[in-house]
C-alpha cells in the first residue's frame, strides 16, 4: 500500500500551508455545533427508544437492564457521531474539496490536465447518493452490532465505504475521462478502500476525529491525482513502445 502511505505523507506536508486550514476547520466547527445539540436534544429519546426495541428489550427482561441501558447509550453515541459526521462529510465533498483541489491540482499537478467533467450537479448528487446509501447501510446492519467485533468493524467499514464512494469520484471528476475513472475504480479499489478506513479510524480519535472528513478530502485528492498521473505516464509508454514497434 505504498500509494497510500505517500497520499498520507503529502498530506501531512500539505498541512504546513496556512491558507488550507481555512478551509478544512469549517467542516468541523459544524460537527461540533451539530453533535452537542443533537446530544442535548436526543440522546436521551435515542437511549429509552433503544432500550424498549429488541435485543436491549429482551436483555433488561433477563434482569440486565445496566447491560441493555449501556448498549442503548453507545448505539445512541454512535447514531448522533455518525450523524454529525455525515453532515460535516458532505460540508467537505459540496463546498471544501473543490477548494482543496483547485490549490493542489495548482501547485502540485500543474501538469495534469483537466480532461474530466467538472460537473457540480453530479458531485453534489454523489455525494448525497453515498449518504443515503451510508444511512440505509447504517440501519440495516445494526442488529448484526451485537455479534462479538462486529459493533466496531461495521462502523468503521460503512465509514470507509463512505469516505470512498464521496471523495474518490470528487477529486477525479475534474480531471479523470469516464474511460480513467473506471480503471482507477478497478486498478486501485483495494488501496481506495483502505484509506477510507484510515480516516475512519481517524474519526474516533478525540477532537482530532473532528478534522476527518477534511483531512480525507485531502488525502483522496493526493492519491487521486498521482493514480492519475501514473496512468498517463504509463499510457505515453504503451504507445511509444507500440509506435517503435511497428518501425
Amino acid at each position: 500500500m505504498a500509494e497510500v502511505m505517500l497520499a498520507l505523507r503529502r498530506s501531512l506536508t500539505t498541512l504546513g500551508r496556512g491558507r488550507v486550514w481555512l478551509s478544512m476547520l469549517a467542516p468541523a466547527i459544524v460537527a461540533v455545533i451539530a453533535m452537542l445539540g443533537l446530544s442535548v436534544l436526543l440522546l436521551e429519546r435515542l437511549i429509552a427508544a433503544f432500550v424498549e426495541q429488541p435485543p436491549m428489550s429482551w436483555i433488561a427482561a433477563w434482569g440486565a437492564f445496566w447491560l441493555a441501558k449501556l448498549l442503548a447509550a453507545l448505539g445512541g453515541w454512535l447514531l448522533i457521531l455518525s450523524a454529525s459526521y455525515l453532515l460535516a462529510m458532505l460540508l467537505t465533498a459540496i463546498i471544501v474539496l473543490p477548494l482543496l483541489l483547485g490549490h493542489l491540482a495548482s501547485v502540485d499537478y500543474p501538469d495534469l490536465a483537466a480532461l474530466g467533467r467538472d460537473s457540480v450537479v453530479a458531485s453534489t448528487w454523489n455525494s448525497i447518493s453515498a449518504a443515503l446509501l451510508f444511512i440505509v447501510g447504517w440501519l440495516l446492519t445494526m442488529p448484526l452490532w451485537l455479534i462479538p467485533g462486529l459493533g466496531l468493524l461495521l462502523p468503521l467499514f460503512w465509514m470507509a465505504w463512505l469516505n470512498r464512494r464521496t471523495f474518490a469520484f470528487d477529486a477525479l471528476a475534474a480531471h479523470a475521462t469516464d474511460g480513467e475513472w473506471r480503471e482507477l475504480r478497478r486498478a486501485q479499489a483495494l488501496p481506495l478502500l483502505v484509506l477510507g478506513l484510515a480516516m475512519a479510524l481517524l474519526a474516533h480519535v478525540p477532537l482530532l476525529g473532528l478534522l476527518a472528513p477534511s483531512l480525507a478530502a485531502l488525502a483522496y485528492i493526493h492519491f487521486c491525482l498521482e493514480a492519475l498521473r501514473r496512468l498517463r505516464q504509463g499510457a505515453v509508454v504503451a504507445v511509444i513502445e507500440n509506435s517503435e514497434g511497428r518501425q
